[in-house]
């Protein structure tokens, strides 16, 4: 965790050309040669939606829409907007009524839909897809420079506040495009990871704004001292694994006291401090876990020891191929001067940061005992760090965090949560289920953060999130259809409402006018919806 378009009104316009053609060309044989190239025209067209999900793309859509969002939805005075990114996917829309999936964007930019499980869904339920960016992140930054002053307005409930708002501005942008007034679709929303906890909390604090929400991989509870997540990592390596990773940090721990930069310079992090040069040790054997990749750390690992090789050796070069090359992981976003800059080339880390810093904390400890990361990886390090990055005053109150969203003892309805069983980060989510709110913990040796909808392991890009290479299949998809037969019910909840409140006022209407009925009928004959593609028409 550290992170098109639609085509109806093109659609309409091809039609009314390709009518104006046949009353020119008069030709039946020519009207279907016409046809069929503007079909192939239309293939193309389509560009990174059908056809590149056709081809495989690792995006259903990257094509940018803008709308204006505002800076603070909690002052009743400053009226500033920034510009917010977001993009949508109409393929496989039931049009005009057919759900909406609003996959929300978290902690990096967001470069478009990823074409993953979420693609299968919304095929099978005939959705619309949409994905707002995060503020601050990519391009949706309200400041050029991203000073600790200005970075005040970057919060999860600034955020949440920004979805309900682009909620209400997509669906009233989709009504004016199918020209009706007052229409609400069903919505749903999904994220994976920190935005599967904003997707829990957003059912959460706007219950009304969707009929259920997926928190996969969802870390709604603030941790402030969270040993949990080393001690995941050591149960995840297995007793042969964890012992070389181990001994692979004491050794380290060891040379950095002799000859610091020679260490340094062999995993090619000499331009780090030492505790930050640690700290990028023990997220590269975390993530290992934590994306499904447990033999490119484990197997060269127990190896080496098993014949007497050297195990920093070997590690410096795990650290470099996989987890800097592979994992395109900047060795730089763990220089904390870097983190300093506040126009930085790749901002995402220091965002991140902030959020940390300032509310949910998350930080990543040795336990006092049996750890696998250098024990000067502690609380004081984590705080020292946030004071060094953005100054005195920034404090993450993860008592005050969880009282405003409850952690895992959240008191809300129809959210699905989900977790690997490798993943260090379920600890800090949901994992027992209770009323209206199932938990699901996917059990395979691979199966880390958000392999439901990514599948395992995670590099390189699961189109649809195949899941034909995790250990256990059988463990994802079971899941998967869990997942799916909640949001069948929970929209076809959702729509039976929508109906008997509608029902209420053409009851109402009836005493008022005698053609009231009649247009309620009328419209949810025209854009009713039901899951299984049956219209939901009042009678």
């Amino acid at each position: 965790m550290r992170s098109p378009r639609g085509n109806n009104h093109h659609r309409n316009g091809r039609e009314s050309s390709a009518g104006e053609s046949e009353t020119m060309m008069g030709s039946r044989d020519r009207l279907v040669s016409l046809l069929f190239a503007l079909l192939l025209a239309r293939v193309a067209e389509a560009g990174p939606t059908a056809a590149a999900t056709a081809a495989g793309s690792r995006y259903l859509t990257t094509d940018e829409r803008w709308m204006k969002q505002r800076l603070d939805h909690f002052s009743p005075t400053d009226y500033r907007r920034f510009k917010q990114r977001y993009f949508e996917f109409l393929d496989y829309h039931r049009a005009p009524g057919g759900p909406i999936f609003l996959r929300i964007c978290g902690e990096s930019a967001c470069g478009g839909i990823p074409n993953d499980y979420l693609a299968v869904l919304a095929k099978k339920f005939g959705a619309a897809v949409v994905t707002p960016e995060h503020r601050y992140y990519g391009k949706s930054s309200p400041f050029r420079r991203l000073t600790t002053g200005n970075l005040r307005f970057l919060s999860s409930k600034q955020a949440l506040f920004d979805l309900a708002v682009f909620r209400q501005y997509y669906q009233e942008s989709l009504n004016a495009r199918y020209n009706r007034t007052g229409f609400d679709n069903p919505w749903f929303v999904i994220g994976v990871s920190y935005s599967g906890a904003l997707s829990a909390w957003f059912r959460l604090k706007f219950p009304h704004l969707t009929c259920g929400s997926l928190a996969s991989s969802g870390v709604v509870r603030a941790v402030y001292n969270y040993t949990d997540f080393d001690k995941q990592v050591g149960e995840s390596a297995g007793p042969e694994c964890k012992a070389a990773l181990q001994e692979t940090t004491r050794l380290v721990e060891q040379q950095l006291l002799s000859d610091s930069r020679s260490v340094k310079t062999l995993f090619g992090a000499q331009t780090l401090k030492n505790d930050d040069f640690l700290y990028l040790l023990a997220d590269a054997a975390a993530e290992a876990f934590q994306y499904g990749h447990p033999d490119a750390v484990c197997t060269p690992l127990v190896n080496a020891k098993k014949n007497g090789k050297n195990l920093v050796d070997t590690f410096a070069q795990i650290v470099r191929v996989f987890y800097v090359k592979e994992m395109e992981t900047p060795v730089s976003s763990y220089d904390q001067e870097y983190l300093k800059k506040t126009t930085p080339d790749d901002s995402s880390s220091r965002l991140w940061w902030f959020q940390v810093c300032s509310e949910v904390a998350y930080f990543q400890v040795a336990p006092e005992t049996d750890s696998v990361r250098s024990a000067r990886i502690n609380a004081r390090y984590h705080l020292d760090l946030c004071r060094n990055v953005f100054g005195e005053g920034v404090y993450p109150d993860v008592v005050m965090t969880n009282l405003y969203y409850g952690g895992t003892r959240i008191a809300a309805s129809k959210i699905v949560f989900t977790n690997g069983s490798q993943d260090p980060w379920r600890h800090a989510s949901k994992q027992q289920s209770s009323k209206d709110m199932p938990s699901y913990l996917i059990k395979c040796r691979n199966c880390g953060h958000g392999t439901d909808l990514r599948g395992c392991p995670q590099s390189p890009f699961r189109i649809e999130g195949d899941s034909s290479n995790c250990s256990s299949p059988a463990a994802v998809n079971t899941v998967r259809d869990q997942i799916a037969g909640h949001i069948d019910l929970w929209l076809s909840q959702c729509q039976i409402s929508k109906n008997q409140q509608c029902q209420v006022m053409a009851s109402w209407g009836s005493n008022n006018s005698s053609d009231f009925m009649g247009v309620v009928t009328a419209s949810y004959s025209l854009f009713g919806w039901g899951v299984n593609g049956d219209l939901q028409i009042l009678r």
